[in-house]
């Protein structure tokens, strides 16, 4: 038997789009002599289609555009991820061979946890699903039904299912397709037969979903791998899979580098953008939001522009330029100086007899966010913010400035992060990308004189440790303290992390790459007395 794994990269309600990828995946899994082809979950309508799914206008062309794909399948059998409404509405997998709709598949277990929420939609099947492929019975699974132990894995095997497969729109996290494999590894050495899961690839808002199809033997051995973030089709023979390949696993670092750059890049080209504009201070995080920006979508369609203040450094707008010079972008300066005085100057009689503070420091920090936006209405250009999660957790942005934006592209990367990342784009290029002294450089806001951000914030290395157990672990102030951290570092993040709920509420999307990101996976009510 010749299986064909058809890692595609669907876009959400393109129903034509996603109906043309999924033909051509067909076709040439035919061409490569496959018996059965596997398609992702719901890859009809991708995933997840949300609120789409309570629309009967657009349940009902999914099955239409479903019937489409049915009749173009002939020569071998195709699992095709859609949902159905027979009384409920079920996830489901259309079993399509010789030109029809032979049978259904109804996933059982439905997540609702973290970025999931298919109770809201879906109803749980409970039937089997065992259909014969060249001489192989083969049991049919749709993702979170082989994440748990059981059934239906277990009565799948007791029916003679000789083959698992899955369907799957698994989303990345870092440490995610580690996982993955060692659930699915363990369901097949528990079942003792092999093992096929076809994942989805590409960008969805905020969500990443990483690819990495696989086929495992029966003693839970990964045989072969496709690659991940790439779509691709992996043709598999039963007897030898070993002769598919198996993509290597990158590390943490790489993956992250991979998910933010087909985030981003799907981000603009699913929403019909040509170009981005990013706001270069001369800093870490804008200077590694533009080097992955050019990665993503090529110097041509990168758009840097300079705002400086008089607190602007000669090195960071010289750094600023220099960094447009490597990546071949675009490069303008818009010095916002005559901006603030007027601004100050129509505020003067309001501020009268008050000293200078955060105001006029987020003035600026507004002004620039104007102008930003000012360009991507003009030219059309898709502002990237560049804020990090460290920032965002603490509340280091200014709503409204540079937290204006259509995508915050580092929004759930940790400062400490940034800087691994700029030094893995400029080792990967063998060149200086990020200029060295941008990453030398201690980070400052520049928004007043001599201002660094560590008079406001705990280093970040500190910072950091507490957010990733405050904010992704769910540790309390208390348990913290108790464990080792020190607790006036805790105390102060933590203070700031609660305080700062109704600016992460007003953040563009951005690419999820932790376990538990703001927005999908952490909802904290704003107004909360609750204080661990």
């Amino acid at each position: 038997m010749r299986l064909a794994l058809a890692q595609i990269d669907p876009t959400v309600g393109d129903l034509d789009g996603n109906r043309d990828l999924i033909l051509a995946r067909i076709e040439e899994a035919r061409t490569a002599g496959a018996d059965l082809v596997l398609l992702p979950e719901l890859a009809v309508t991708g995933y997840p289609p949300e609120d789409l799914l309570l629309r009967p206008g657009f349940v009902r062309a999914a099955r239409e555009s479903l019937e489409r794909i049915a009749a173009e399948t002939r020569g071998l059998v195709a699992l095709v991820g859609v949902p159905l409404l027979d009384g409920d509405l079920y996830n489901a997998c259309a079993i399509c061979v010789d030109g029809m709709v032979a049978g259904w598949a109804k996933k059982w277990h439905l997540p609702n946890y973290g970025v999931f929420d298919e109770k809201r939609y879906f109803s749980p099947g409970g039937e089997l699903a065992v259909v014969e492929v060249a001489g192989t019975k083969v049991g049919i699974t749709i993702c979170e039904d082989m994440w748990v132990p059981g059934p239906p894995t277990t009565e799948l095997v007791a029916a003679g299912a000789e083959l698992l497969v899955n369907l799957s729109a698994s989303p990345f996290h870092v440490g995610r397709a580690q996982e993955r494999e060692a659930i699915f590894s363990a369901r097949a050495q528990e079942s003792g037969i092999p093992v096929a899961l076809c994942n989805t690839v590409g960008g969805q808002d905020e969500l990443i979903f990483d690819g990495h199809s696989l086929f495992i033997g029966s003693d839970g051995t990964v045989r072969t791998r496709a690659p991940g973030f790439e779509e691709t089709l992996l043709v598999v023979d039963l007897e030898r899979p070993e002769a598919a390949g198996l993509a290597p696993l990158a590390d943490d670092l790489e993956q992250m580098r991979c998910a933010l750059v087909l985030g981003l890049r799907d981000y603009v080209a699913k929403n019909g953008f040509d170009a981005v504009v990013v706001s270069v201070s001369g800093g870490i995080d804008s200077a590694v939001t533009a080097a992955l920006a050019v990665e993503a979508l090529g110097p041509d369609r990168v758009h840097c522009v300079s705002m400086p203040s008089r607190y602007s450094s000669e090195e960071t707008r010289a750094d600023a330029r220099r960094l447009a010079e490597n990546l071949g972008c675009d490069f303008r300066e818009l010095p916002i100086e005559p901006v603030v005085e007027a601004s100050t100057g129509v505020l003067a009689e309001s501020f009268a007899g008050r000293e200078s503070d955060l105001a006029e420091e987020n003035l600026q920090a507004r002004i620039r966010g104007t102008l930003a936006m000012a360009l991507s209405n003009k030219f059309g250009w898709l502002l990237v913010a560049s804020g990090n999660k460290s920032e965002l957790s603490v509340g280091y942005a200014t709503l409204y400035g540079d937290m204006a934006g259509g995508f915050a592209l580092l929004k759930d990367v940790f400062k400490t992060d940034v800087f691994r990342l700029a030094r893995h784009l400029n080792g990967q290029a063998g060149r200086e990308l990020v200029p060295q002294s941008t990453i030398d450089r201690a980070p400052s806001a520049e928004l007043r004189e001599g201002q660094l951000d560590e008079d406001s914030l705990p280093p970040y290395p500190e910072l950091d440790r507490v957010l990733e157990a405050y904010v992704e672990e769910d540790r309390s102030l208390d348990e913290l303290s108790a464990d080792g951290f020190d607790p006036d570092v805790v105390a102060r993040a933590v203070a700031l992390i609660d305080r700062a709920e109704y600016k992460r509420r007003q953040a563009p999307p951005g690419v999820r790459l932790r376990p538990k990101a703001f927005g999908r996976d952490r909802r904290t009510p704003i107004t909360n007395r609750w204080r661990s």
